[in-house]
């Protein structure tokens, strides 16, 4: 088995560009093949037997030798990819030696084996078109015409009457006629059906391709949205440090009153502040501007409770003062593979629904589960007003929304249902009105341990 399908991958290993060609290529080798060995092993196997080669015969084995010789090059100009050049040399022996012999003995005596004929109308049919089937039909009818005129002048030198050399004409012209007919509709459908299909791919393609783009800037869109919803509290949270600096650089006008000795400290007291003060800002801004610019998607290997502790600061600028946020992790590494970007934006649109859903106080927690070697479950839990049967049956439609026009385009969760889903991983809710919601969000666990962050 190992052999046959490793003969067959050699023969579809052809260098052929033209993806038609590329298909038939096997096929094509395989006949060459074909009479490359048998012809040869057809007259071996007659001489080894006791047969003799009369003068008559000599030719025929010329002729079949060549035959054989073309083919194995043909073959050779297929490895090369000379896909057409080698179809013609074959068919132009074919159509040589027939033409040979009808006007060595005429038609009626080859009529009982058509194959030969057949062959070359369907090989230039199939394998060189429409163009090339006609142009066959011509020649063989010019050959069918040098054996009838054998015939007719076979039957004068016999004496017998012309007409019965003539008698299978008709059939001949309307048969071969009829079938090349066949042969060229049937190949203009191929042909056509073949362009309609490379034509629908092509279209699927660039569907395909517009839609990753438009995934894209949605997912873009759905940041932007999750960073203007920050925008005031990280007012808020500059306000404050810009309030530490102002307030250790007024430390200046007391230097004046401090012993010397103690200058030098308070100085440096009052910078260390400001550092701190000002790393606390840098550190705000760096993830901010990274949750919101727009890169292509890299997935890594994270931990996913780490992920979650990293955007605690974000988490507590996006909700209200009054809103408790709470992380509960495992002993165990979370090992997930996700785009950080998309998974930040996965827990701050969440978060940005139950800040909705509670208004100024109330109680936001993510808990993070490992119930078995395969799944990583976030649970991400509001003391809202929760949702009814109906809302929950429609939650993850891109457009539908509970709020007012301005407030939404409902499309954050079926963001999010998309981006998990390309992560291997899935988004349910559990909610009952007056008791909150729990969105339950499954990753798939990555084998061995997940970079963690010191904490």
């Amino acid at each position: 088995m190992k052999i046959g399908r490793g003969f067959l991958d050699w023969l579809r290993s052809a260098p052929i560009s033209d993806p038609v060609d590329r298909r038939n290529a096997p096929v094509m080798q395989l006949l060459l093949l074909f009479y490359g060995l048998l012809l040869p092993a057809n007259w071996v196997w007659r001489l080894a037997s006791g047969g003799e080669v009369h003068e008559a015969r000599m030719f025929i084995l010329a002729v079949d030798m060549l035959i054989a010789a073309l083919a194995l090059t043909g073959i050779a100009l297929i490895r090369h990819g000379r896909f057409r050049p080698a179809v013609v040399l074959f068919l132009a022996p074919q159509l040589i030696s027939l033409g040979v012999v009808f006007f060595n003995v005429g038609v009626l005596s080859q009529l009982i084996d058509p194959a030969p004929t057949m062959l070359v109308l369907v090989v230039s049919g199939l394998i060189l078109g429409r163009h090339a089937l006609w142009i066959a039909y011509v020649l063989l009818m010019a050959v069918f015409a040098t054996g009838f005129a054998t015939d007719v002048r076979q039957a004068v030198a016999a004496g017998t009457s012309v007409g019965s050399a003539l008698v299978n004409l008709p059939a001949v012209l309307i048969s071969y006629t009829i079938i090349t007919i066949v042969l060229d509709r049937s190949i203009k459908a191929l042909r056509e059906s073949l362009a309609e299909s490379n034509a629908r791919g092509r279209e699927l393609q660039r569907e395909m391709a517009e839609r990753e783009r438009a995934q894209t800037q949605l997912v873009h869109a759905q940041k932007m949205e999750a960073s203007g919803r920050l925008a005031s509290g990280v007012a808020h949270d500059f306000n404050h440090i810009l309030d530490v600096i102002l307030g250790f650089s007024a430390q200046r006008h007391r230097l004046d009153d401090i012993d010397t000795r103690m200058q030098a400290g308070a100085l440096a007291d009052s910078l260390e502040g400001v550092e701190i003060a000002a790393r606390r800002g840098t550190a705000i801004t760096r993830k901010l501007l990274r949750f919101s610019r727009q890169d292509a998607t890299h997935p890594v290997v994270f931990d996913a409770a780490d992920g979650v502790d990293e955007l605690q600061p974000l988490l507590r600028q996006l909700l209200p003062p009054g809103v408790r946020v709470q992380l509960q992790r495992p002993d165990v590494p979370t090992p997930v593979r996700m785009d950080r970007s998309e998974f930040d934006l996965m827990i701050l649109n969440i978060a940005a629904n139950a800040r909705d859903a509670m208004g100024e106080d109330g109680t936001f927690q993510v808990t993070i589960e490992a119930p078995d070697d395969d799944h990583i479950l976030l649970r991400l839990t509001d003391s809202g007003d929760g949702m009814h049967a109906a809302m929950i049956a429609r939650i993850f439609e891109p457009f539908f929304s509970t709020k007012a026009a301005a407030d939404g385009t409902g499309l954050g969760l079926a963001v999010i249902r998309d981006l998990l889903t390309a992560a291997g991983g899935s988004i349910s809710v559990e909610s009952r009105p007056g008791h909150g919601s729990t969105f339950v969000v499954t990753l798939p666990r990555i084998a061995g341990p997940a970079p963690r962050t010191p904490r």
